[in-house]
């Protein structure tokens, strides 16, 4: 009777993530203010705190794994991780379930004081716009086409770099991510950035995960309707 009763709670107990765990995945390239990463452990940021009031309206206990891009989507596939917030699906190609739209992100232009400020995105025609490895400006590419030159570097940051010391003179990047330095002091020698996009980011939901879509998304409007998801941005501004 024992030996059926381990047996019974190991089929229980099977499967890529434990049923009374939330898995949430992070990028190891995410930057702060959107997570705050050291030694492959997420230490802060926008990402641990939504993370947390998500795993508190689910009362599931939190397991945050860290890892590089190219591995999220086959993390979230085969069911090692339940969620990955703060992405669109145009972003991550594969067979997901997706959460309401929630989370405001903001894209901007940020052009250094030494050159023109542009009006419209055609302006930057031919000319060289810091860009992060990996990432896709669909906007850049429709109103540019060939003449997108972008110059990936691997973190918002070292664009940032750049463009304070001369070395670029257009950075493409997020408001969170430019309000946030500047919290911080940074002196970047810029204009006022060139609006480019806003929209409501998502979450993506393992197929394999037994956490219910429906609960997820319940969580989320309640952690809208509570404030609690306009509190986590405005800590960080």
């Amino acid at each position: 009777m024992k030996v059926i009763y381990q047996l019974l709670l190991a089929l229980l107990t099977m499967g890529p993530a434990q049923a009374s765990q939330l898995v949430v995945l992070v990028d190891t390239s995410t930057e702060m203010p959107l997570a705050d990463i050291d030694d492959a452990q997420l230490r802060g940021g926008i990402h641990r705190d939504l993370a947390q009031a998500l795993a508190r309206k689910l009362n599931r206990q939190l397991v945050v794994q860290v890892l590089p891009r190219k591995r999220i989507a086959q993390a979230l596939e085969t069911g090692r991780g339940d969620l990955l917030c703060l992405y669109l699906p145009e972003w991550l190609p594969g067979h997901f379930q997706w959460t309401q739209p929630f989370f405001p992100q903001t894209e901007l232009l940020v052009s250094a004081l030494a050159a023109a400020r542009p009006q419209s995105l055609s302006d930057l025609a031919g000319k060289p716009v810091g860009t992060v490895l990996g990432y896709t400006y669909p906007e850049f590419e429709a109103a540019l086409g060939r003449r997108f030159q972008r110059i990936d570097v691997t973190t918002n940051a070292i664009n940032l770099r750049k463009l304070a010391v001369g070395r670029i003179h257009y950075v493409a990047t997020i408001k969170a991510f430019y309000d946030y330095q500047l919290r911080k002091g940074e002196k970047l020698n810029a204009h006022k950035p060139l609006l480019i996009k806003q929209y409501l980011t998502r979450c993506a939901l393992s197929s394999k995960s037994s956490v219910a879509l429906a609960d997820v998304d319940h969580a989320i409007s309640q952690l809208v309707a509570e404030g609690t998801i306009s509190k986590i941005l405005s800590d960080y501004q």
